[in-house]
């Protein structure tokens, strides 16, 4: 009879696997929504998040009513309906705004130098300090060892 009980509560649990498996797949497939490829509609707010109104600060096109963002938005939507990839979109406005049009513009040159810099110092220094301390801890306890 023990053996029996054994039995069941090892097929209960790989039972309770399976169906806590099984129901996990369910849900990854439908959380992936399977939406296919993005619309225009969709692209275009994606692109209007990413470029700064031409006449504001610090906002995005999508979010500004300024009429440059209001021209901003509709020359997106042209280019995009005449087949432009974002790549090219973007480099429309960088090519008439500069690169601060993007409200993250791409690191290069010497913008990744300032900011990678005090970064490598700060480590030197770190580094710096715990060889000193690491030395000086030795001759302390060679010090210490000699009468």
């Amino acid at each position: 009879m023990p053996e029996t009980r054994a039995r069941g509560r090892r097929v209960f649990a790989v039972g309770s696997a399976v169906a806590l498996a099984l129901m996990a797949a369910v849900a990854l497939y439908v959380g992936a929504g399977r939406s296919g490829p993005p619309t225009l509609a969709q692209r275009a707010a994606a692109l209007e998040s990413r470029i700064r109104c031409p006449s504001c600060e610090d906002i995005s096109v999508a979010q500004s009513e300024a009429p440059s963002a209001i021209a901003a938005r509709r020359q997106i939507q042209a280019m995009l309906r005449s087949g432009a990839t974002a790549a090219a979109i973007d480099r429309s406005f960088v090519e008439r705004y500069g690169p601060s049009i993007l409200l993250a513009p791409p690191a290069s040159g010497l913008d990744t130098v300032v900011w990678v810099l005090p970064v490598v110092v700060l480590a030197g220094a770190a580094a710096a300090l715990g060889l000193l301390f690491w030395r000086r801890g030795r001759a302390l306890v060679a010090l210490r060892g000699s009468p």
